[in-house]
C-alpha cells in the first residue's frame, strides 16, 4: 500500500454552538461545547485512515494534556506517529471555532504548529519513502515550500491545500503536483481581477477549485470539469475540505483518474457534514462503499 505524508497543523478544537454569531462588542448564549481534535494536517491524516490508506502525520504538538490527547487519538485512528515531535515547553496548537447558522468561523493560535520546521537531512528521513505529500498553510510558509520543492525533485507528488489563504508565489504554484482551493480561497490567492474559469485555464489538471453543494472543477487542458456534489443533510461543514483533501490523496494513489478521484472526495466530503466536529463525521471506506 503506497503511503501518504501529510506535513501540517494539528490542534485541539474548541467549539462553540450558537443560535448566531455576536457582532463586534456584543454577547450571545451559546447551546453547546465541544473540546475535539483537529487542525488541517491532524483532520487529513485522520480522513485518509478511515477510508484505508497508509498515512504518516509530520509534524509538532506541545508537551500538555491536549498534545497527549491528540497523540492518544491518532493511534486510535490508526495514524502513523513515527514523525510526530513534542515540543518541550509549548502548548498543542488550539483552534476556536463558532458554529451558528448552519456554518462555522475560525479562529486558529498555532502554538508548536510554527516549529514544523526542518532541514534537508531532515526531510530525506521524513519523505524519502512516502508516494504522496499533503501540504496545507498552518505552518510555516517556508516549510511549504521546502517540502513542495523537496517533492518535485524526488518526484513525489505534491497536493497542496492553500487554507488559510494567501497569495502563493510563482516557485511554490510550479512546485505543487495539485491546488485545492475552494472558491473563496481562490480569490485570495489570484486576485479577482480575473474569473475563477480564467485561474483554471491556467493550471490544467492542477487547480482543483472546490465550490461547496456545487461540487468542484478543475481544466483538463481542453474543458473545465465540473464534478457535482452529492446531496446531503448538514449539521456540520467543520473539515469538509480536510476530507476531501485527504479523500483525494487516498483515491490518487490508488489510480484512478482525476474526475474520479474529485468524485470520491465530493462524495466523502458531503458524507462528513452530517455530524459535529472536524473528524466527527469522516466516513470510513466501508460506509463510502454501502452508500450508493
Amino acid at each position: 500500500m503506497k503511503q501518504i505524508s501529510v506535513v501540517g497543523s494539528i490542534s485541539m478544537d474548541l467549539v462553540v454552538e450558537s443560535d448566531r454569531r455576536p457582532s463586534a462588542g456584543e454577547t450571545v448564549i451559546g447551546s453547546a461545547f465541544h473540546t475535539v481534535p483537529g487542525g488541517k494536517g491532524a483532520n487529513q491524516a485522520v480522513a485518509i485512515a478511515r477510508l484505508g490508506g497508509n498515512v504518516e502525520m509530520v509534524g509538532c504538538v506541545g508537551d500538555d494534556a491536549n498534545g497527549v490527547a491528540i497523540r492518544q487519538n491518532f493511534e486510535t485512528e490508526q495514524v502513523g506517529t513515527t514523525h510526530l515531535q513534542t515540543i518541550a515547553n509549548e502548548r498543542t496548537g488550539t483552534a476556536h471555532i463558532t458554529l451558528a447558522e448552519g456554518d462555522n468561523s475560525i479562529v486558529v493560535v498555532q502554538s508548536a504548529n510554527l516549529a514544523v520546521v526542518y532541514d534537508e537531512a531532515q526531510l530525506d528521513s521524513l519523505l524519502g519513502q512516502t508516494d504522496m505529500i499533503l501540504l496545507q498553510l498552518e505552518i510555516p510558509l517556508e516549510t511549504v515550500k521546502q517540502v513542495a520543492r523537496y517533492g518535485k525533485t524526488h518526484g513525489i507528488p505534491v497536493v497542496l491545500n492553500p487554507a488559510p489563504a494567501i497569495v502563493l508565489d510563482d516557485e511554490l504554484l510550479d512546485d505543487v503536483t495539485y491546488l485545492t482551493p475552494n472558491e473563496h480561497e481562490c480569490g485570495l490567492i489570484f486576485g479577482q481581477q480575473q474569473s475563477l474559469e480564467h485561474w483554471l485555464s491556467q493550471y490544467p489538471n492542477k487547480l482543483i477549485v472546490t465550490e461547496g453543494s456545487r461540487g468542484a472543477r478543475f481544466y483538463d487542458g481542453d474543458a473545465i470539469v465540473t464534478v457535482p456534489a452529492i446531496k446531503t443533510d448538514v449539521i456540520d461543514t467543520t473539515g469538509a475540505g480536510d476530507t476531501f483533501n485527504g479523500a483525494l490523496a487516498v483515491s490518487l494513489t490508488e489510480g484512478t483518474s482525476l474526475t474520479e478521484a474529485i468524485r470520491f472526495a465530493n462524495k466523502a466530503a458531503g458524507m462528513s457534514v452530517r455530524a459535529l466536529g472536524a473528524q466527527g463525521g469522516m466516513p470510513t471506506r466501508e460506509q463510502m462503499e454501502v452508500e450508493a
